[in-house]
């Protein structure tokens, strides 16, 4: 008799790891990725404005599991993260992080990426809330990132702009380095859809690659399937829409 067909071996490693950051600050972070050589493209996953919390982790690996590396960064580390059942000190602690900081320690680990012997060259980046924004600010700095996804990122059309937050990333959009995709719910108040339509408009005017996706019937972090505002039937879209534009920018190996 035949020996019946054997399932292909998969395994993953997820670690805590750290690399530098701003002035060759240790930033703490997660890693998955899967085993063997590779070549695998990156993906950096920003956090909600909560931090580095179990939710994001279970993120991280689900990326990791669809072939990529991927890492997310602490960016409280210095000061520790806020605590998510504590709404009044989680707004201090996310005003309170520099843009030039978190830009700075967000390029350290496309530098992290790229450096892993099983990289095949390129890294994407991946946000949620505070966290699409640091995505977008990061895809309008570096020049080094393939691919950017921002979920609901806000404060990136309308906010208060101070000397830690010196630009709203509306306005650096010309200077956008890859193609985008922003993943939004039709019943956010930040961003709403007004604000989406005026990012929209920039993007065109300055021709750069992007879509974009509004869900009807989702509001703010639709994606997080631990809180109240979880919409399954967006996120499961949505995750496919992310993988479809993560495949098609980042699994060639760079040029």
């Amino acid at each position: 008799m035949a020996d019946a067909p054997r399932m292909p071996y998969e395994g993953l490693i997820a670690e805590t790891v750290t690399y530098p950051g701003m002035n060759g600050d240790r930033i703490d972070a997660y890693l998955a990725r899967p085993l063997g050589p590779g070549p695998y493209p990156g993906v950096i996953v920003i956090p909600e404005v909560f931090g580095l919390v179990t939710h994001i982790k279970e993120v991280t690996r689900r990326i990791a599991a669809r072939g990529y590396a991927a890492i997310a960064p602490e960016l409280y580390t210095r000061v520790g993260p806020p605590d998510p059942t504590d709404m009044t000190s989680v707004g201090p602690k996310m005003m309170a992080l520099a843009d030039a900081q978190a830009v700075a320690d967000l390029e350290g680990a496309i530098t992290f990426l790229k450096d892993l012997p099983q990289s095949n060259g390129r890294a994407g980046a991946i946000g949620f809330c505070s966290g699409g924004r640091h995505t977008l600010l990061l895809a309008c700095h570096s020049t080094r990132l393939d691919a950017a996804v921002d979920c609901w990122g806000g404060r990136t059309v309308e906010g208060e702009v101070t000397e830690l937050r010196p630009v709203l990333p509306i306005d650096l959009i010309e200077h956008l380095c890859c193609p985008l995709l922003g993943i939004f719910g039709e019943e956010d108040t930040n961003p709403t859809v007004e604000h989406v339509e005026r990012l929209r408009a920039r993007l065109t005017g300055h021709k750069k690659e992007f879509e974009f996706k509004v869900y009807p019937n989702a509001g703010h972090a639709f994606f997080a399937d631990y809180r109240p505002s979880y919409r399954q039937e967006a996120a499961v879209d949505a995750w496919m829409r992310v993988f479809d534009f993560f495949d098609k920018h980042l699994a060639a190996a760079a040029g």
